[in-house]
C-alpha cells in the first residue's frame, strides 16, 4: 500500500470498459476527488460507454459522456495499489504486492437505464466503503 504522504491508486477492469469500471471509476473520481487516483480499463474494450450506464450517471450527476474505453495493459497494472475486477476472469495480469478485489456485478452491456440503476447503486455502495477505507475525508 502506498506511503500516507501518496494517494492510493485504484484500477477498475471489466471485459469492455463500457459499464461496470466506467461507473466505478466515475463514483470513485466523483467521492474521492484527488484523494485517489483513478483508472480503469477492459480486457477486450467496446467502442463506446454504454448509453444507458451515461444515462444512469446523469441522474446521480456524474457526466461520463466524454469517457471511451480503454484497453488494459500491464503498466496500468503495474501502476496500481489496488485492482477490482469485475469479471474479466482470467485476462486479468496479476503481480505480486498488488490487492485485488473481484467484485461479482450483473453486466450492464445490452441492458436498458432500468436494468443499469440497481447495478448503478450497488457499485455506488461498494465505492463508498472503498473510499471510506483507502482515504477517508480528513
Amino acid at each position: 500500500m502506498p506511503s500516507p504522504t501518496e494517494r492510493p491508486s485504484v484500477l477498475f477492469v471489466c471485459v469492455h470498459n463500457a459499464g461496470r469500471s466506467q461507473m466505478a471509476a466515475a463514483f470513485l473520481t466523483h467521492l474521492a476527488g484527488d484523494r485517489v487516483e483513478v483508472r480503469s480499463a477492459g480486457s477486450a474494450p467496446a467502442d463506446t460507454v454504454n448509453p444507458a450506464v451515461v444515462q444512469a450517471l446523469a441522474e446521480r450527476g456524474i457526466d461520463i459522456s466524454a469517457e471511451v474505453p480503454k484497453v488494459l495493459t500491464v503498466e496500468a497494472v503495474q501502476a496500481s495499489d489496488i485492482v477490482i475486477t469485475m469479471g474479466c476472469g482470467d485476462t486479468c495480469p496479476v503481480f505480486p504486492g498488488k490487492r485485488y478485489l473481484d467484485w461479482e456485478l450483473p453486466d450492464p452491456a445490452g441492458q436498458g437505464v432500468e436494468a443499469v440503476r440497481p447495478i448503478r447503486d450497488d457499485i455506488e455502495k461498494r465505492i463508498r466503503g472503498l473510499v471510506d477505507e483507502i482515504a477517508p475525508a480528513s
